[in-house]
């Protein structure tokens, strides 16, 4: 099987004005095309030129669920740094079966977190690939 050379040695040069060169920019930025002369020529040969398309309300779920993320790890170190402190008071009885029974409620919070940290990733993966 023979192979195509597919050096391009042959130059088109173009002049636009500037607002059809912004109109060109914009275009090209939808795109998926890594460089501007890909997406021209596919263009100029009537190719297909795949377009990016965002879903607005994907994009503000995300937003919120990033938010999300932040105020469950401030919440999971909030607790941690409660915990701690109060191992420090451990001569006092109450205070021994009140950590014990905390410690159990941590590992609940934070085994909640991180399935909440899990599926937000698992959104983000799909959101990007969109």
């Amino acid at each position: 099987m023979k192979e195509e050379n597919k050096n391009r040695t042959k130059w088109l040069h173009l002049r636009l004005s500037k607002d059809e060169f912004e109109i060109l920019q914009k275009l090209f930025k939808k795109s998926t095309c890594p460089k501007m002369s890909d997406f021209a020529r596919k263009n100029l040969l009537q190719k297909p030129v795949v377009m990016k398309y965002r879903n607005e309300s994907l994009d503000n779920l995300m937003t919120e669920l990033i938010l999300l993320r932040k105020d469950l790890n401030a919440v999971g170190n909030n607790f941690n740094q409660a915990v701690k402190k109060l191992h420090t008071l451990n001569q006092i009885p109450e205070f021994k079966h009140w950590i014990t029974v905390y410690e159990l409620e941590k590992k609940v919070l934070f085994n909640s977190i991180d399935h909440i940290k899990k599926n937000i990733e698992n959104l983000s993966k799909k959101w990007l690939q969109s």
